[in-house]
């Protein structure tokens, strides 16, 4: 089975090449795409032997591309090109890691071209949901989550027309009992220090804030096709219970595992058959106390703020994700304090005004709109500071 990795140079991406490896038989690397970080492809490349690699924010380079030619690798460069390899006839499977709206094009490209889409990148679903499931639905293209929390919905889920409700779980970040007034002098070090999970810079902190769950939320809204009355919350510090459904007959189905990307990449991958991820077993003979609280949303705002989003519908949820890069950008280039991530993110939400998304040209006009608000924002919050 060829797999094209789009986003490979991340955790996930890391992640689904651990998975692969140990099943040499079964999947064989198609093509690995980066947005810049040319030697980490070129080394991924030496490994893995992909027929294509992509940088796709690179700019042309002849001698790079005869570095990964030595590879017996065809190195291809822009946005277009994510999209080539996506789409490609020879590739049966693609991993859509790449983080925030910059992989919207190429999911929905993949969608649109019938390939089975292991979804890592929320941000498509959360942009242009309907968009994207009705695109899959036509093609006969398959989605299957990779979000540990959405990947364990989807294994709890057997009758979707008997689910009362889906609990996410949300282990609450590194400030989840910080005092709450400690949160502005946060800094991105803290922030990207998660308890229990490794993942990138970006999804680290809206870990922190929780808008992580926010998005999820609307993910799960559009993925499983539920209202957002239906969707829960909760945190569960410990991250072994990685997601619930509770049947109208009372029955609560969870699926538990130690926290490890692998393990939602490999059901992903091997789905409907279970193959190894490489994971640690859980030993339930080790686990003292599982605890489960409500968030606060004085403590976590972006939370309260995706389920407003989710509910003005048409293109609230993409202004909500763009507002949030721009913010999140800005936190960790050190120009916006912590508390100031769901400020700017509020201010963008009453000021760019819901359309219909009709089309990705709606979704990305919104997109552009709100990310222009959000960093005239941080501008002005950064100016506001300095007075």
């Amino acid at each position: 089975m060829n797999l094209a990795i789009l986003g490979a140079t991340g955790s996930i991406g890391s992640s689904t090449l651990d998975v692969v490896t140990r099943h040499p038989d079964r999947y064989r690397v198609f093509a690995l795409t980066a947005n810049g970080k040319a030697e980490p492809l070129l080394d991924l490349c030496r490994a893995h032997r992909p027929a294509y690699a992509v940088l796709s924010g690179a700019a042309p380079d002849a001698k790079l591309a005869a570095r990964f030619a030595l590879c017996g690798t065809e190195l291809l460069y822009g946005a277009a090109a994510l999209e080539q390899v996506a789409t490609d006839p020879r590739c049966e499977v693609v991993m859509a890691a790449i983080v925030g709206a910059a992989g919207l094009a190429s999911t929905f490209a993949a969608a649109r071209a019938g390939k089975r889409v292991l979804l890592a990148n929320k941000e498509a679903l959360v942009m242009a949901g309907p968009l994207l499931t009705r695109a899959a639905r036509e093609a006969g293209a398959e989605l299957l989550p990779v979000d540990s929390e959405h990947n364990a919905v989807f294994q709890c889920l057997s009758d979707i027309k008997a689910v009362r409700r889906i609990v996410l779980t949300a282990s609450g970040g590194p400030f989840r009992s910080a005092p709450i007034e400690s949160l502005d002098a946060v800094t991105p070090a803290q922030a990207c220090a998660h308890p229990n999970w490794v993942m990138g810079r970006k999804i680290s902190v809206d870990s922190a804030t929780m808008m992580n769950k926010g998005l999820e939320v609307i993910e799960a809204c559009f993925l499983f096709d539920v209202p957002a009355a239906s969707v829960e919350v909760v945190i569960h510090p410990q991250s072994i219970v990685h997601s619930l459904v509770e049947y109208v007959d009372g029955s609560l189905i969870a699926q538990l595992s130690n926290p490890d990307m692998r393990v939602p990449i490999a059901h992903a991958l091997g789905f409907p058959e279970r193959i190894a991820s490489g994971a640690r077993p859980l030993d339930l003979t080790t686990m003292k106390d599982l605890h489960f609280e409500k968030p606060d949303e004085r403590r976590f705002p972006c939370l309260r703020l995706a389920y407003a989003a989710l509910e003005r519908g048409g293109t609230a949820p993409a202004v909500l994700n763009a507002a949030n890069e721009v913010a999140v950008a800005a936190f960790l280039a050190g120009g916006l304090p912590f508390t100031g991530i769901a400020r700017v993110i509020a201010d963008t939400l009453d000021a760019v005004p819901s359309s219909e998304a009709s089309s990705l040209t709606a979704v990305m006009a919104a997109d552009d709109h709100a990310r222009r608000h959000a960093s005239a924002c941080v501008v002005s919050h950064i100016a506001a500071r300095a007075a």
